[in-house]
């Protein structure tokens, strides 16, 4: 049988990879002729999603830059140091950009006999009754308007805005985040001379990227700027879909779920949905059963209240900020700073951060 992939962005080509590992047929029919991706837009990995990706998916090693240490600071406490997360030996979280992902994604499989790639126009779905199990990234395709637009939407009322600086060189293994008065601000290591920067910024519709290349330097306390890449921006929300499916097909990536980009969660979220669907599958296929639309329910069925859960825990973390930020107190950060002294709790948040909710 082959299984469809709607949309051809990194969710569809990652979990596409997966299958063809699995000698499944795929089609990725997409209807955007130019797909482009942001030269500085970064993904963070967890230590736990990278040995699946390497295992599972494709061997990234080459493209990642390796983290030992997340520190997270306060505005509101000086700059003082509110919980540190160490790796012993091993990375504890990895950086690459997304463009060197997808590449290396598109790439690879446009050379795989169990996969085809196909430009369909928007109007036309027609053809998809061929199909016995199809998979939606696509946010912007019919089906998705149709049978996927009832959701839990949570708007920030801000914008992230995205870039690289360059900076004289230094041993830059540690990731940190400050939680300013403007909003949570996120340095993300990915050379020793470079550094990816998440700035999300409430109430900044409207702000001139001279202005956000000025607030990044005036926060930052490690690194020789030399300089700022072009600064790009979107908006945020929270995202929940309250059905993950509709008969034989599946929502995936974004239409499931998006989460406030200050934990570095939203792409350790849809790799964790991919381990758990291609779990899934491979049970199927050992035990001679198809793939059908009961393998939708049971996804379904085992992801969705883990989820949601997740994506309430990193809103928590948000609100509770911005509590702080707007009551113009420091009660939070002292509070977090003294719990983070007990090892117990910080390896709890370490666990949590990398594997997600596990029961």
């Amino acid at each position: 049988m082959t299984v469809c992939i709607l949309g051809n962005g990194l969710t569809a080509l990652t979990l596409a990879k997966g299958l063809v590992n699995c000698k499944i047929n795929v089609d990725v029919l997409y209807n955007q002729k130019n797909y482009k991706i942001s030269d500085t837009r970064t993904i963070g990995i967890t230590k736990n999603n990278i040995d699946f990706f390497n295992n599972n998916i494709i061997n990234i090693k080459k493209i990642i830059w390796d983290l030992k240490n997340i520190e997270i600071f306060s505005e509101n406490l000086k700059k003082e140091r509110l919980i540190n997360f160490k790796a012993n030996n091993d990375q504890l979280f990895s950086i690459l950009k997304n463009h060197k992902l997808y590449e290396l994604l598109e790439k690879n499989l446009s050379k795989n006999k169990f996969f085809k790639s196909k430009f369909v126009k928007k109007e036309n779905l027609s053809f998809l009754n061929k199909y016995e199990l199809i998979i939606n990234c696509d946010p912007f395709n019919l089906i998705t308007k149709k049978y996927f637009s009832k959701k839990i939407i949570k708007e920030y009322n801000s914008y992230a805005y995205t870039t690289i600086i360059s900076h004289d060189q230094i041993l830059n293994d540690t990731a940190f985040q400050i939680f300013t008065k403007k909003g949570p601000l996120a340095f993300l290591p990915i050379s020793n001379t470079q550094t990816s920067i998440v700035y999300s910024l409430y109430n900044s519709k409207n702000q001139k990227e001279k202005n956000i290349n000025k607030l990044i330097r005036d926060k930052n306390f490690r690194y020789k700027i030399k300089s700022v890449d072009k600064i790009n921006s979107f908006e945020l929300k929270s995202l929940n879909l309250r059905s993950y499916y509709h008969n034989n097909i599946l929502a995936f990536g974004d239409l499931l779920h998006k989460v406030h980009p200050l934990a570095g969660q939203g792409f350790n979220m849809t790799i964790r949905d991919i381990k758990i669907f291609l779990k899934i599958i491979k049970k199927r296929l050992d035990n001679g059963l198809s793939l059908d639309s009961s393998v939708n329910l049971e996804f379904q069925n085992r992801q969705k209240h883990k989820n949601f859960i997740f994506s309430c825990g990193v809103d928590l973390i948000h609100e509770l900020f911005n509590f702080e930020r707007k009551m113009k107190t420091s009660f939070l950060s002292k509070s977090v700073k003294l719990i983070s002294n007990y090892p117990s709790i910080n390896k709890m948040f370490s666990k949590i951060a990398d594997r997600g909710v596990l029961f």
